[in-house]
């Protein structure tokens, strides 16, 4: 065992189940151990490298704002996160941006915006929210609670009350349970990720969406893996047709640093007010000059190629020997093996191939840009693995 690993284990919090593999270096989607062992990265750090490792444009506006000005408290104003905020909103028709460090804490300002602005429009009592069963929405205690995953509840109860869960793709079951509670809002994911890398129906999550502006309750599309360019389109509700109030981002967005946002439309764009909500580091200079390189970069071709590769790694993987089924939107991917998944993803990682999971799914989150030749190789591993 290396020093390194023989520290982490010694001084580090034992939450992360590791590979026996210790990352030193990188370009785009490759990386390389402490060995000079090549592979070919397919999670990107679970999302959120969008151009690799090292690409040169994130690394150039990073390095550019950390010679100006690291960090400065938002009692100030500061440039970075203003044109990133114009950015996001032109781009999607959001209103109003809220920056934080990671995914959950989006979730969480979503989840303040909707309670407080369904106790201005409905009382007090109007505070609940429903999610959807196999749902993950973040690790902290309200979090969590939104999570619709009981593997994750289990040792931190008792939690935030006021989430209700419901499966699915089944509008009737959703709807019967919101007109039996006073609903604030209705949070989701497009494609859930950790539930197993599977998209929503269409037609289950257009009617979730007409239902929802009927009876005033607030749309959350939480975004955190989706958003930023990975389900082809540069949100991933986006291939629905529909406009949520409220979309959470995080992940992609930062390139490799610590940011989230929840993007607020018209309808809740001024629910927050002074002294309501706040985030020492949101909004951080650095982070949100690497995050313009990125969304800046992410237009029509861009993501045109992405959905080019997406169609590669389904038309290669689809039917293939060892592989029951293969599902998910854009370049996030999950794939039922025959297999183990644990001893997939160990073959692959022997092989040069750096693999995730999702469930009892190997789950695909390679850079949006990584080179077709690259990609080619690692899915003909892949294929070559689960076959056996």
């Amino acid at each position: 065992m290396s020093i390194i690993k023989e520290k982490d284990k010694k001084y580090i919090a034992n939450t992360y189940n590791r590979f026996p593999i210790e990352i030193v270096s990188g370009k785009g989607s490759l990386v390389f151990d402490e060995n000079g062992k090549r592979y070919i990265d397919m999670g990107s750090g679970i999302g959120v490298t969008s151009f690799g490792i090292s690409d040169p444009e994130w690394v150039g506006a990073v390095s550019e704002q950390l010679n100006k000005v690291q960090h400065m408290s938002n009692l100030y104003y500061t440039e970075p996160c203003v044109k990133l905020a114009e950015l996001l909103c032109e781009a999607t028709g959001f209103k109003k941006v809220f920056f934080g460090n990671s995914g959950a804490e989006a979730d969480e300002c979503a989840i303040k915006v909707a309670r407080k602005y369904a106790a201005q429009k409905k009382g007090s009592g109007c505070y609940k929210i429903i999610t959807l069963i196999n749902s993950f929405h973040g690790r902290t205690v309200t979090t969590l609670a939104a999570t619709g995953q009981e593997v994750f509840h289990k040792d931190f109860l008792p939690l935030t009350d006021g989430f209700l869960h419901t499966p699915a793709n089944d509008f009737e079951a959703l709807k019967k349970l919101a007109s039996e509670n006073e609903i604030a809002a209705i949070m989701l994911e497009c494609v859930q990720g950790e539930g197993g890398v599977i998209a929503l129906d269409k037609e289950f999550l257009t009617s979730v969406a007409e239902y929802a502006a009927e009876n005033d309750i607030l749309l959350i599309v939480d975004e955190v893996q989706t958003g930023n360019g990975r389900t082809g389109e540069l949100y991933g509700y986006m291939n629905y047709g529909i406009m949520p109030d409220i979309i959470t981002t995080a992940k992609g967005l930062g390139g490799g640093l610590p940011l989230g946002a929840a993007l607020l439309g018209e309808k809740v764009e001024s629910v927050l007010g002074f002294g309501d909500h706040g985030s020492t580091y949101g909004g951080n200079p650095i982070a949100c000059a690497g995050a313009y390189s990125v969304i800046s970069r992410i237009d029509k071709e861009f993501l045109a190629s992405v959905k080019a590769k997406s169609e590669l790694v389904f038309k290669t993987l689809s039917g293939a020997k060892g592989i029951e089924s293969v599902s998910g939107m854009g370049l996030m991917i999950g794939i039922k093996t025959e297999r183990s998944v644990k001893e997939v993803v160990a073959e692959c990682n022997e092989r040069g191939v750096l693999c995730l999971t999702a469930k009892d799914k190997l789950r695909l989150l390679p850079a949006l840009n990584i080179e077709t030749e690259l990609l080619t190789e690692a899915l003909e591993i892949i294929k070559q693995v689960c076959a056996g």
